[in-house]
C-alpha cells in the first residue's frame, strides 16, 4: 500500500469511528514510529517497575526479541525504564527514545519491520546497607533481558515505518508472559540441588539461593564408601552438567569437517566423546561441580564479596562448598579441590585461588577476563581519560576496540557495546559484560546502584572507581603482587593460565602481564616462585582455546591431587 493509500484508509477509519460505527471493522493502520505499549488488566497484578523495550526485525524467523541483543548481529531494539506502570496505561517508545544498533527510530530507513513489545518487571530489594534499589531478578533464564519468565509480551506485528512521515502510533497489547524455563532433569549421573543463601539473602533483604549442578564419577553409588576429589568449574550460568558432559546428539558423530573446525579453534573435545569417557571409567575418578550464582545485576557474581553483588566469595566458600562436602562423598580438603572455567569462569577460578588460597589446591583459569586492569580489556583504566576513544595528542583519535577476528578486524568497540547496554538498561543493570565488571568490583554509588567506571555516555573514566576497584583486590595481578610475600606461600604450584594469542576479547593482554609478574617471583627477594604454568596458543588461537582436552586436564588435575596429598 503507498504512502497516499495509508492516509486515506486512515481517514476512513477515524470517520467511521466518528459515526459510531466500530472501529475494529475497520482496516488497521500500519505506518508508523511511534509505539505505545500497554498491558490489560489480567495479564499482571501490577503495577509494574521495570524497563520497556520495543524490538524491530526485518524479518519473522523467530521472535524479534529473540534476534536481539548487545551484538554485532543485533536487530534494532529501543529501551526505556518505566515506574509503577498500571494496567492500561501506556508507554510511549518514539524517535526520543536510545536504541542499538540503530539509536533512534528515526534513522531506521523506511520499510515493513516485525515488531514487538515486553516489559521486563524489576524486583524491589531493601539491602541491609541501607540501599533500596529496583533490579531484574534472575529467573532462572542467566540474566537474559529478553527471555525472562514473568515478562509480558505482544503478539509480533509487521507495520511499514517511515521517519519521514508522521502517523499515528502504533498501540502493541503486552498480553503475554513468558513461561517458566522447564526444570532441568536429573540423571544417575547428574545430580542437581539449590540452598538459599543466608549471607547473599541478608544482604539483599531478599531469599537469594546457590546452586550446583554435580556429576557423579563411574562406580558411585556402588562405592558406598569412597570419597572423591573434585574439580569445580564456574561460568556464565547453565543447567548443563559440567565440562560439556551429555547424551545429547550423540548419535549423531561429529563429521570431519566439523572436527577440523573445533581442532583450529580449541583442543576441547565434544561432549559427547567426554562423556563417553566419562561413562566408561577411561578419565580420573572425579566429582564435578559446576556453581551456579547469579545475581540481580549479572548471570555470575564473579565469586568474591563486592559492594554491589554482596558476600559471593564467603557464601560460595562457606556455604555452598561444605553442602557439597554434606550432601556427596567429597574430600573435604583443600589439597583435593580443583577449580577450572573460561572466560568469566577463568577469571573466577583464579579469583577464588588467589583471595581463598587455602580453600582450593589449583586452578587452571583459560582464556580469563582481564587479569591486569592495564588492560581493561584493551585500555587502561588507570591512565586512559576515555574508555571510548584513544586520545594521545594525533589528529587522529581512534576509537578502542572491544571485540575482533582472529585476523584483528574490529567486530565491536567499546562504545558500540556500551550502547546497547544502556538501551538494555540504566543504572547499571543491563545484565551485560561491562555492567557486569561493574556491579561486581566498582563502589556503590550514592543512589544504591553501582558508581559508574566511566560515563556510558562520553566514555569518561572515572578514576577514583578505578583506584577502588584495585584497593579492593579486584585487579588480580596487583593485588597478587602486592600481597605475594604472604600469598605466594599458599599459592606455589597452583596458578595455571591458558589463553590464545588471539583472543577475541584482547584477554591475552592481561595474561602477559600477569606472567611478567608471576615470573619475577624467582628473581632474589621476590620469591618464593610461583611453579605454575601459563601456555599461549599461537598461531591465530581465538577466544575458547585451550591446550588440552577435558579429559587430558582432569588427568593433569588429579596428579596435582596427588601430589599435593603427600604434603598433608
Amino acid at each position: 500500500m503507498r504512502p497516499d493509500s495509508v492516509s486515506r484508509a486512515f481517514a476512513a477509519r477515524v470517520a467511521l469511528c466518528v459515526l459510531g460505527i466500530t472501529c475494529a471493522a475497520a482496516p488497521r493502520l500500519a505506518l508508523a514510529q511511534t509505539f505505545q505499549l500497554s498491558y490489560p488488566a489480567g495479564t499482571n497484578a501490577g503495577p509494574i517497575t521495570g524497563r520497556a523495550f520495543l524490538f524491530v526485525a526485518r524479518t519473522d524467523k523467530e521472535e524479534p526479541r529473540q534476534q536481539s541483543g548487545p551484538d554485532r548481529d543485533s536487530e534494532p531494539f529501543y529501551g526505556v525504564d518505566v515506574d509503577a506502570l498500571t494496567p492500561g496505561k501506556a508507554v510511549t517508545i518514539d524517535p526520543t527514545v536510545p536504541g542499538f544498533p540503530v539509536a533512534s527510530l528515526a534513522k531506521l530507513p523506511a520499510g515493513d519491520y516485525y515488531v514487538q513489545g515486553m516489559l521486563l518487571p524489576y524486583t524491589r530489594f531493601k539491602r541491609s546497607d541501607g540501599h533500596t534499589i529496583w533490579a531484574h531478578m534472575d529467573a532462572g533464564e542467566g540474566q537474559r533481558f529478553n527471555a525472562s519468565p514473568g515478562s509480558l509480551v505482544s503478539e509480533v506485528q509487521k507495520v511499514h515505518i517511515d521517519p519521514a512521515r508522521k502517523t499515528a502510533p502504533v498501540s502493541l497489547s503486552l498480553t503475554k508472559t513468558i513461561p517458566a524455563v522447564p526444570a532441568a532433569q536429573e540423571t544417575e549421573w547428574v545430580k542437581r540441588f539449590r540452598i538459599t543463601s543466608k549471607l547473599a539473602s541478608t544482604f539483599w533483604g531478599h531469599p537469594m539461593s546457590l546452586g550446583a549442578v554435580v556429576l557423579l564419577p563411574k562406580g558411585y553409588a556402588e562405592n558406598a564408601t569412597k570419597r572423591y576429589p573434585v574439580v569445580y568449574t564456574v561460568g556464565h550460568y547453565s543447567e548443563h552438567a559440567p565440562l560439556g558432559f551429555t547424551f545429547e546428539g550423540c548419535d549423531k558423530p561429529e563429521t570431519p569437517e566439523a572436527r577440523k573446525r573445533r581442532l583450529e579453534r580449541t583442543n576441547r573435545e565434544p561432549g559427547c566423546e567426554f562423556q563417553q569417557a566419562w561413562t566408561s571409567g577411561k578419565v580420573p575418578e572425579m566429582i564435578a561441580v559446576f556453581i551456579q550464582h547469579t545475581t540481580p545485576y549479572y548471570d555470575d557474581s564473579y565469586v568474591l564479596n563486592s559492594a554491589n553483588n554482596g558476600p559471593y566469595g564467603d557464601a560460595i566458600t562457606q556455604e555452598l562448598i561444605p553442602e557439597i562436602d554434606k550432601r556427596f562423598r567429597t574430600i573435604a580438603a583443600p589439597y583435593a579441590r580443583m577449580l577450572t572455567g573460561g572466560s568469566t569462569g577463568g577469571w573466577d577460578v583464579l579469583a577464588l585461588q588467589i583471595h581463598y588460597p587455602t580453600v582450593f589446591g589449583g586452578a587452571w583459569g583459560l582464556f580469563p577476563d582481564q587479569l591486569d586492569f592495564r588492560t581493561y580489556q584493551f585500555g587502561n583504566v588507570y591512565t586512559d581519560t576515555s574508555a571510548y576513544v584513544q586520545v594521545d595528542g594525533s589528529w587522529l583519535p581512534r576509537e578502542i576496540p572491544s571485540s575482533r577476528t582472529v585476523e584483528g578486524l574490529t567486530t565491536l568497540t567499546v562504545r558500540e557495546e556500551n550502547q546497547a547496554e544502556l538501551v538494555i538498561a540504566s543504572k547499571g543493570r543491563s545484565g551485560g559484560q561491562w555492567d557486569g565488571w561493574q556491579a561486581a568490583w566498582a563502589p556503590v554509588g550514592a543512589d544504591g546502584y553501582p558508581k559508574p567506571v566511566w560515563d556510558k555516555k562520553t566514555g569518561h573514566i572515572n578514576r577514583d572507581v578505578v583506584e577502588a576497584m584495585r584497593e579492593k583486590g579486584y585487579d588480580l595481578r596487583d593485588y597478587a603482587e602486592r600481597n605475594w610475600k604472604t600469598l605466594g606461600p599458599e599459592l606455589v604450584g597452583k596458578l595455571h593460565i591458558a589463553v590464545g594469542d588471539m583472543d577475541n576479547y584482547f584477554l591475552n593482554l592481561g595474561v602477559y602481564h600477569m606472567e611478567t609478574f608471576l615470573e619475577s617471583t624467582k628473581e632474589p627477594g621476590k620469591g618464593p616462585y610461583y611453579a605454575g604454568t601459563v601456555e599461549y596458543g599461537r598461531p591465530l588461537k581465538p577466544h575458547g582455546w585451550q591446550p588440552w582436552t577435558n579429559q587430558e586436564l582432569l588427568k593433569i588435575m588429579m596428579a596435582q591431587v596427588e601430589k599435593n596429598a603427600t604434603r598433608q
